[in-house]
Protein backbone atom coordinates (compact mmCIF):
# COMPACT_ATOMS: atom_id res chain seq x y z
CA UNK A 1 0.00 0.00 0.00
CA UNK A 2 1.59 3.77 -0.86
CA UNK A 3 2.38 6.01 1.95
CA UNK A 4 1.45 8.99 -0.42
CA UNK A 5 -1.97 10.01 1.19
CA UNK A 6 -3.76 11.70 -2.58
CA UNK A 7 -3.26 8.33 -4.29
CA UNK A 8 -5.88 5.83 -4.71
CA UNK A 9 -6.06 3.07 -2.63
CA UNK A 10 -7.72 0.16 -3.71
CA UNK A 11 -9.29 -1.51 -1.42
CA UNK A 12 -11.59 -5.09 -1.63
CA UNK A 13 -14.15 -6.41 0.82
CA UNK A 14 -14.13 -10.12 0.78
CA UNK A 15 -16.92 -11.78 1.81
CA UNK A 16 -16.90 -15.82 2.14
CA UNK A 17 -20.53 -18.06 1.96
CA UNK A 18 -21.67 -21.26 2.13
CA UNK A 19 -25.14 -21.74 2.01
CA UNK A 20 -26.40 -18.26 3.68
CA UNK A 21 -27.30 -15.97 0.10
CA UNK A 22 -29.70 -13.89 2.39
CA UNK A 23 -27.26 -13.24 5.58
CA UNK A 24 -24.66 -12.73 2.99
CA UNK A 25 -26.70 -10.23 0.60
CA UNK A 26 -27.53 -8.40 3.94
CA UNK A 27 -23.67 -7.86 4.94
CA UNK A 28 -23.53 -6.87 1.22
CA UNK A 29 -25.64 -4.41 1.30
CA UNK A 30 -24.23 -2.79 4.68
CA UNK A 31 -20.66 -2.28 2.45
CA UNK A 32 -22.89 -0.86 -0.07
CA UNK A 33 -23.77 1.81 2.52
CA UNK A 34 -19.86 2.31 3.41
CA UNK A 35 -19.31 6.48 3.96
CA UNK A 36 -16.23 8.65 4.29
CA UNK A 37 -14.58 6.46 0.98
CA UNK A 38 -13.95 9.25 -1.42
CA UNK A 39 -12.48 11.96 0.54
CA UNK A 40 -10.10 9.49 1.69
CA UNK A 41 -9.19 7.92 -1.97
CA UNK A 42 -10.51 5.17 -1.27
CA UNK A 43 -11.30 2.63 -4.18
CA UNK A 44 -14.29 0.22 -2.88
CA UNK A 45 -14.86 -2.96 -4.42
CA UNK A 46 -17.05 -5.91 -3.03
CA UNK A 47 -15.28 -9.86 -3.53
CA UNK A 48 -17.72 -12.53 -2.41
CA UNK A 49 -17.03 -15.80 -2.67
CA UNK A 50 -19.28 -18.73 -2.84
CA UNK A 51 -17.26 -21.72 -1.31
CA UNK A 52 -19.23 -24.99 -2.98
CA UNK A 53 -22.29 -24.55 -1.48
CA UNK A 54 -23.80 -26.45 -4.13
CA UNK A 55 -27.41 -25.38 -3.29
CA UNK A 56 -27.95 -22.25 -5.76
CA UNK A 57 -26.05 -20.07 -3.38
CA UNK A 58 -23.70 -19.30 -6.17
CA UNK A 59 -26.86 -18.29 -8.74
CA UNK A 60 -28.85 -16.30 -6.31
CA UNK A 61 -25.95 -14.30 -5.15
CA UNK A 62 -24.91 -13.02 -8.99
CA UNK A 63 -28.50 -12.33 -9.75
CA UNK A 64 -28.98 -10.34 -6.60
CA UNK A 65 -25.13 -8.41 -6.71
CA UNK A 66 -24.32 -8.20 -10.60
CA UNK A 67 -22.39 -4.82 -10.14
CA UNK A 68 -19.79 -7.03 -7.58
CA UNK A 69 -17.62 -10.02 -8.01
CA UNK A 70 -18.86 -13.35 -7.11
CA UNK A 71 -16.14 -16.01 -7.59
CA UNK A 72 -17.14 -19.38 -7.73
CA UNK A 73 -14.72 -21.31 -5.33
CA UNK A 74 -15.50 -24.98 -6.22
CA UNK A 75 -15.97 -26.71 -2.74
CA UNK A 76 -15.83 -25.77 0.80
CA UNK A 77 -12.11 -25.60 1.92
CA UNK A 78 -12.97 -23.72 4.31
CA UNK A 79 -13.34 -19.95 5.40
CA UNK A 80 -9.45 -19.48 4.86
CA UNK A 81 -8.89 -21.11 1.91
CA UNK A 82 -12.45 -18.51 0.70
CA UNK A 83 -10.81 -15.41 1.82
CA UNK A 84 -7.74 -16.77 -0.37
CA UNK A 85 -9.72 -17.02 -3.25
CA UNK A 86 -10.92 -13.48 -3.03
CA UNK A 87 -7.74 -12.21 -2.63
CA UNK A 88 -6.42 -13.89 -6.35
CA UNK A 89 -9.64 -12.86 -7.39
CA UNK A 90 -9.11 -9.09 -7.16
CA UNK A 91 -5.72 -7.90 -6.19
CA UNK A 92 -5.72 -4.87 -4.03
CA UNK A 93 -3.63 -2.68 -1.67
CA UNK A 94 -5.82 -3.41 1.61
CA UNK A 95 -8.35 -6.32 1.93
CA UNK A 96 -11.48 -5.80 4.26
CA UNK A 97 -12.70 -8.77 5.95
CA UNK A 98 -16.32 -9.12 7.07
CA UNK A 99 -18.09 -12.63 8.19
CA UNK A 100 -21.43 -12.96 6.03
CA UNK A 101 -23.28 -13.02 9.00
CA UNK A 102 -22.48 -9.53 10.05
CA UNK A 103 -23.49 -6.15 9.43
CA UNK A 104 -21.11 -2.95 9.51
CA UNK A 105 -21.83 0.51 10.27
CA UNK A 106 -21.35 3.20 8.23
CA UNK A 107 -17.90 4.14 8.46
CA UNK A 108 -16.71 0.68 9.44
CA UNK A 109 -14.17 0.77 6.32
CA UNK A 110 -12.79 4.04 6.65
CA UNK A 111 -12.05 3.44 9.87
CA UNK A 112 -10.11 0.46 9.57
CA UNK A 113 -8.02 2.12 6.87
CA UNK A 114 -7.54 4.88 8.59
CA UNK A 115 -6.33 3.42 11.55
CA UNK A 116 -3.83 0.91 9.09
CA UNK A 117 -2.33 3.61 7.02
CA UNK A 118 -1.63 5.51 10.59
CA UNK A 119 1.75 4.57 10.54
CA UNK A 120 4.33 2.61 9.04
CA UNK A 121 4.52 -1.22 9.78
CA UNK A 122 1.16 -1.82 10.79
CA UNK A 123 0.15 -5.36 8.99
CA UNK A 124 -3.57 -5.64 10.18
CA UNK A 125 -6.24 -3.57 11.84
CA UNK A 126 -8.96 -5.16 13.76
CA UNK A 127 -12.28 -3.73 14.45
CA UNK A 128 -15.27 -3.71 17.62
CA UNK A 129 -17.42 -6.74 16.81
CA UNK A 130 -20.78 -6.44 18.76
CA UNK A 131 -23.11 -9.14 18.98
CA UNK A 132 -26.54 -8.81 16.93
CA UNK A 133 -29.94 -9.02 18.98
CA UNK A 134 -28.58 -8.74 22.64
CA UNK A 135 -30.13 -6.67 25.27
CA UNK A 136 -28.02 -4.88 26.88
CA UNK A 137 -25.39 -5.25 23.43
CA UNK A 138 -23.00 -7.82 24.34
CA UNK A 139 -19.05 -7.54 22.53
CA UNK A 140 -17.87 -10.39 20.66
CA UNK A 141 -14.39 -9.10 20.24
CA UNK A 142 -11.78 -6.40 19.80
CA UNK A 143 -8.88 -8.44 18.53
CA UNK A 144 -7.62 -11.97 19.09
CA UNK A 145 -5.90 -13.12 22.29
CA UNK A 146 -4.09 -16.10 23.40
CA UNK A 147 -3.83 -17.79 27.06
CA UNK A 148 -1.05 -18.71 28.52
CA UNK A 149 -2.38 -22.72 28.09
CA UNK A 150 -2.54 -21.95 24.10
CA UNK A 151 -6.49 -21.18 24.48
CA UNK A 152 -7.29 -18.47 21.70
CA UNK A 153 -10.53 -16.66 21.99
CA UNK A 154 -12.09 -13.01 21.60
CA UNK A 155 -11.03 -10.43 23.67
CA UNK A 156 -13.55 -8.86 25.82
CA UNK A 157 -15.93 -11.85 24.83
CA UNK A 158 -19.46 -11.15 26.13
CA UNK A 159 -18.72 -7.45 28.16
CA UNK A 160 -21.34 -5.20 27.75
CA UNK A 161 -20.69 -2.82 25.06
CA UNK A 162 -21.54 0.38 27.45
CA UNK A 163 -18.66 -1.01 29.92
CA UNK A 164 -16.34 -1.37 26.98
CA UNK A 165 -13.93 1.55 26.18
CA UNK A 166 -11.13 0.07 25.16
CA UNK A 167 -9.09 2.70 22.83
CA UNK A 168 -6.63 2.25 19.65
CA UNK A 169 -3.92 0.41 20.00
CA UNK A 170 -2.09 -2.97 19.86
CA UNK A 171 -3.90 -6.32 20.08
CA UNK A 172 -2.07 -9.61 20.04
CA UNK A 173 -3.80 -10.43 17.00
CA UNK A 174 -7.16 -9.82 14.69
CA UNK A 175 -10.51 -11.49 14.61
CA UNK A 176 -11.02 -12.64 10.64
CA UNK A 177 -14.69 -11.71 11.52
CA UNK A 178 -13.63 -8.34 10.77
CA UNK A 179 -10.68 -6.53 10.30
CA UNK A 180 -7.98 -5.00 7.28
CA UNK A 181 -5.08 -6.78 6.20
CA UNK A 182 -2.25 -4.50 4.14
CA UNK A 183 -1.35 -6.35 1.08
CA UNK A 184 2.52 -5.79 1.42
CA UNK A 185 2.22 -7.62 4.88
CA UNK A 186 0.41 -10.73 3.02
CA UNK A 187 2.85 -10.87 0.07
CA UNK A 188 5.90 -11.08 2.84
CA UNK A 189 4.31 -13.81 5.24
CA UNK A 190 1.88 -15.55 2.84
CA UNK A 191 -2.24 -16.08 2.84
CA UNK A 192 -4.62 -17.79 5.20
CA UNK A 193 -3.28 -21.39 6.16
CA UNK A 194 -5.98 -23.94 4.53
CA UNK A 195 -4.97 -26.60 6.56
CA UNK A 196 -6.64 -25.86 9.52
CA UNK A 197 -10.02 -25.50 7.20
CA UNK A 198 -12.03 -22.94 9.81
CA UNK A 199 -11.17 -21.72 13.00
CA UNK A 200 -7.49 -20.35 14.32
CA UNK A 201 -6.74 -19.83 10.93
CA UNK A 202 -6.76 -15.69 11.98
CA UNK A 203 -4.70 -16.44 15.32
CA UNK A 204 -2.03 -18.47 12.95
CA UNK A 205 -1.73 -15.62 10.62
CA UNK A 206 -1.41 -13.02 13.58
CA UNK A 207 1.40 -14.97 14.50
CA UNK A 208 3.11 -14.89 11.57
CA UNK A 209 2.43 -11.05 11.01
CA UNK A 210 3.84 -10.67 14.43
CA UNK A 211 6.98 -12.86 13.85
CA UNK A 212 7.81 -11.25 10.73
CA UNK A 213 7.77 -7.61 12.68
CA UNK A 214 4.40 -6.17 11.76
CA UNK A 215 2.24 -5.09 14.42
CA UNK A 216 -1.49 -5.49 14.35
CA UNK A 217 -3.77 -3.01 15.95
CA UNK A 218 -7.65 -2.21 17.27
CA UNK A 219 -9.89 0.42 16.45
CA UNK A 220 -13.38 0.85 18.11
CA UNK A 221 -13.78 3.21 15.35
CA UNK A 222 -14.75 0.12 12.88
CA UNK A 223 -17.95 -1.49 13.94
CA UNK A 224 -19.49 -4.54 13.34
CA UNK A 225 -22.66 -6.46 14.78
CA UNK A 226 -22.30 -10.09 14.47
CA UNK A 227 -24.80 -13.34 14.41
CA UNK A 228 -22.04 -15.31 16.13
CA UNK A 229 -21.25 -18.57 14.28
CA UNK A 230 -24.91 -18.45 12.55
CA UNK A 231 -23.20 -21.00 9.76
CA UNK A 232 -21.45 -24.06 12.04
CA UNK A 233 -22.77 -23.37 15.32
CA UNK A 234 -20.68 -23.29 18.52
CA UNK A 235 -21.99 -26.53 19.67
CA UNK A 236 -21.94 -28.16 16.33
CA UNK A 237 -19.38 -31.45 15.72
CA UNK A 238 -17.21 -28.89 12.97
CA UNK A 239 -16.69 -26.35 16.10
CA UNK A 240 -15.77 -28.36 18.59
CA UNK A 241 -13.42 -30.50 16.55
CA UNK A 242 -11.63 -27.89 14.31
CA UNK A 243 -11.16 -25.75 17.72
CA UNK A 244 -9.67 -28.53 19.83
CA UNK A 245 -7.46 -29.23 16.98
CA UNK A 246 -6.41 -26.30 16.04
CA UNK A 247 -5.66 -24.72 19.50
CA UNK A 248 -2.94 -27.51 19.98
CA UNK A 249 -1.48 -27.35 16.20
CA UNK A 250 -1.51 -23.59 16.26
CA UNK A 251 0.30 -23.55 19.86
CA UNK A 252 3.17 -25.99 18.54
CA UNK A 253 3.98 -23.78 15.52
CA UNK A 254 4.48 -20.46 17.55
CA UNK A 255 3.70 -20.53 21.29
CA UNK A 256 6.74 -20.50 23.52
CA UNK A 257 7.20 -24.64 24.61
CA UNK A 258 5.80 -24.29 27.82
CA UNK A 259 2.38 -23.04 25.95
CA UNK A 260 2.50 -25.52 23.52
CA UNK A 261 3.37 -28.51 25.54
CA UNK A 262 -0.04 -26.58 28.11
CA UNK A 263 -1.86 -26.88 25.09
CA UNK A 264 -1.30 -30.57 24.27
CA UNK A 265 -1.97 -31.84 27.48
CA UNK A 266 -5.25 -29.85 27.67
CA UNK A 267 -6.17 -31.59 24.43
CA UNK A 268 -5.08 -34.88 25.51
CA UNK A 269 -7.05 -34.66 29.40
CA UNK A 270 -10.06 -33.55 27.71
CA UNK A 271 -9.96 -36.82 25.17
CA UNK A 272 -8.67 -39.27 28.42
CA UNK A 273 -12.28 -37.73 29.93
CA UNK A 274 -14.89 -38.55 27.54
CA UNK A 275 -13.09 -41.99 27.55
CA UNK A 276 -13.42 -42.07 31.04
CA UNK A 277 -17.28 -40.44 31.09
CA UNK A 278 -17.97 -43.98 28.15
CA UNK A 279 -16.73 -46.46 30.55
CA UNK A 280 -18.68 -44.96 33.37
CA UNK A 281 -21.87 -44.09 31.70
CA UNK A 282 -21.85 -45.47 28.31
CA UNK A 283 -24.62 -43.14 26.49
CA UNK A 284 -24.96 -42.35 23.14
CA UNK A 285 -24.13 -38.35 23.97
CA UNK A 286 -20.77 -39.92 25.80
CA UNK A 287 -19.77 -41.87 22.72
CA UNK A 288 -20.14 -38.74 20.39
CA UNK A 289 -17.95 -36.42 22.93
CA UNK A 290 -15.43 -38.87 22.99
CA UNK A 291 -15.34 -40.04 18.84
CA UNK A 292 -15.17 -36.60 18.66
CA UNK A 293 -12.55 -35.90 20.62
CA UNK A 294 -10.49 -38.72 20.02
CA UNK A 295 -10.71 -37.79 15.96
CA UNK A 296 -9.26 -33.97 16.86
CA UNK A 297 -6.71 -35.12 18.86
CA UNK A 298 -5.78 -37.81 16.82
CA UNK A 299 -5.48 -35.27 13.60
CA UNK A 300 -3.53 -33.33 15.41
CA UNK A 301 -0.96 -36.07 16.71
CA UNK A 302 -0.52 -37.42 13.21
CA UNK A 303 0.37 -33.47 12.24
CA UNK A 304 2.41 -32.66 14.79
CA UNK A 305 5.75 -33.42 13.27
CA UNK A 306 4.81 -31.38 10.21
CA UNK A 307 3.83 -28.40 12.39
CA UNK A 308 6.91 -28.75 14.39
CA UNK A 309 9.17 -28.56 11.48
CA UNK A 310 7.47 -25.50 10.41
CA UNK A 311 8.09 -23.80 14.06
CA UNK A 312 11.98 -24.14 13.22
CA UNK A 313 11.05 -23.13 9.64
CA UNK A 314 9.60 -19.41 10.90
CA UNK A 315 12.02 -19.27 14.01
CA UNK A 316 15.19 -19.04 11.08
CA UNK A 317 13.43 -16.27 9.48
CA UNK A 318 11.48 -14.47 11.86
CA UNK A 319 12.25 -10.36 12.63
CA UNK A 320 11.28 -10.81 15.73
CA UNK A 321 11.35 -12.92 18.81
CA UNK A 322 8.98 -15.10 19.91
CA UNK A 323 8.99 -13.72 23.37
CA UNK A 324 7.60 -10.44 21.66
CA UNK A 325 4.76 -11.91 21.00
CA UNK A 326 4.35 -14.05 24.00
CA UNK A 327 4.28 -10.80 25.81
CA UNK A 328 0.73 -10.63 25.19
CA UNK A 329 -0.78 -14.06 26.63
CA UNK A 330 -2.68 -13.78 29.01
CA UNK A 331 -4.38 -15.43 32.04
CA UNK A 332 -6.68 -18.33 31.17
Amino acid sequence: MTSDTDARVAVSAILVNWRQPDLTSAAVASLERQTGLAERGLELAITIVDNGSGDGSLEVLRERHPQHLVVDGGRNDGFGAGVNTGIRARPADVYVLLNNDAEAEPGFVAALVDELRGAEGRGAVTARILLAGTHPVLVNSTGNEMTRSGNGRDRDWLVPAADEHRPAGEVMGFSGGAAALDARALDDVGLFDESLFMYYEDTDLSWRLRRAGWSIRYTPDAVVRHAHAASSGTGSDVFRFSNERNRMLVALRHAPAPVALTAVARTAAGTLRALVAVARTPTPAHRADARRRLRSFGSALRLTPANLARRVRIDRSARAPRRAVAAFLVAE
